[in-house]
C-alpha cells in the first residue's frame, strides 16, 4: 500500500491511498478517514460506494462526512468504482466515451464476459481484497463492526453487497439507490456486458430480487430526493419498497422534497446517516 496524501481535519487523518489488487490487476486508489481515537482504541467502520462516473475523490471532496465521523468516531473508507487504465475497456466501448460502462462504473459486479472479465472483478475487491487490506494497516479498524452506504450505483451496491452478506454489516443505507438493476437502462445495459445474456444470473446483483429471494438484513435506511430526475426511469425506489412489504423486510425509505441527484442532496443528509449507522455499530438504536 501506498500513501499518497494526508492531511488533519476534524482531529483525525484523511488520507488517500493506492495498491496494486490482484482482483482487477491495476492499481486501485481508495480513501480512509481515521478521526481522533485514543492509542489502542479500535473504531467501528463505515463504507461508502460511490455512483456512475465517480472515483474516491467525490464523497472524500464534496461529502461532509467528517466532522459527524469525528463525532461518532467511526471510519470512513471510500473504495473506486472500477478498474483504470489505458485500454481497460472493451474494445466495444472506447475509452471515457460510456459513462455507463467501463471505467467509473463497475456495479460491484464480477464480471464473467470478455473482455470485462479480466479487470472488472469489483465484487471480490469490496468484499475480500479491500477489507483484508484494511485489517492489515489500518490496526484501529474494527473489522467486526461494520455498516456500508453507497450513492446511486453505489447505493445498488451498497444494498446488494450488505443483503449477500448480513453478517458483516450491521446497517445498510443508500442515497437515491438503483434499487433494481434488472428493471432499468442502466443496469439492463451493464449487467448484460458484464455477465451475458442470463439474466438468473443477474439476480444477486439486484437489491430487489435478493429481497424476494429471502436475503434480510436488520437495519435499512433510504434516502430519496423528489426532483431527482433520473427517480423513475432508474433507480425506481417503489420497486424495493414494493419488495420489502411483500416479504416483511423492515426498512425506512424517506423521500426528500427538493432535493435532486446530487452531492447536494447527499451532504445534506450524509451526518443523519452516519448517526444513524453509529446507533447501530455501537448497540445504541432505539
Amino acid at each position: 500500500m501506498k500513501t499518497i496524501s494526508t492531511n488533519t481535519s476534524h482531529g483525525g487523518v484523511q488520507g488517500v491511498y493506492s495498491h496494486v489488487s490482484t482482483c482487477t490487476h491495476t492499481e486501485m486508489t481508495f480513501s480512509v478517514f481515521v478521526p481522533p481515537h485514543k492509542k489502542g482504541e479500535t473504531l467501528p467502520v463505515l463504507w461508502y460506494l460511490s455512483g456512475l462516473t465517480c472515483t474516491h475523490a467525490n464523497v472524500t471532496e464534496k461529502g461532509e462526512y467528517r466532522k459527524a465521523c469525528a463525532e461518532q468516531g467511526i471510519i470512513f473508507i471510500a473504495p473506486d468504482t472500477s478498474p483504470r487504465g489505458p485500454d481497460i475497456n472493451g474494445e466495444d466501448v472506447p475509452n471515457d466515451e460510456a459513462y455507463d460502462m467501463g471505467q467509473g462504473a463497475g456495479f460491484y459486479v464480477n464480471a464473467s464476459q470478455a473482455p470485462w472479465d479480466k479487470h472488472f472483478h469489483m465484487r471480490d475487491y469490496i468484499e475480500t481484497e479491500l477489507p483484508a487490506l484494511i485489517t492489515a494497516n489500518f490496526p484501529m479498524a474494527d473489522m467486526s463492526c461494520q455498516a456500508i452506504t453507497g450513492h446511486s450505483m453505489g447505493g445498488h451496491g451498497a444494498l446488494t453487497i450488505g443483503l449477500r452478506n448480513p453478517d458483516r454489516f450491521k446497517s445498510i443505507s443508500a442515497f437515491s439507490p438503483i434499487v433494481s438493476p434488472i428493471n432499468c437502462p442502466w443496469g439492463e445495459k451493464a449487467l448484460g456486458g458484464y455477465l451475458g445474456d442470463n439474466r438468473a444470473a443477474w439476480a444477486e446483483y439486484d437489491a430487489c430480487a435478493l429481497i424476494e429471494s429471502g436475503a434480510r438484513a436488520a437495519h435499512i435506511l433510504i434516502d430519496q430526493g423528489m426532483a431527482d430526475n433520473f427517480l423513475d426511469g432508474q433507480l425506481k425506489t417503489h420497486l424495493f419498497e414494493q419488495a420489502c412489504a411483500a416479504a416483511g423486510q423492515a426498512a425506512t425509505i424517506r423521500l426528500q422534497d427538493g432535493y435532486d441527484h446530487s452531492y447536494y442532496f447527499i451532504s445534506s443528509f450524509m451526518a443523519e446517516h452516519i448517526a444513524w449507522h453509529g446507533a447501530h455499530l455501537k448497540g445504541s438504536a432505539v
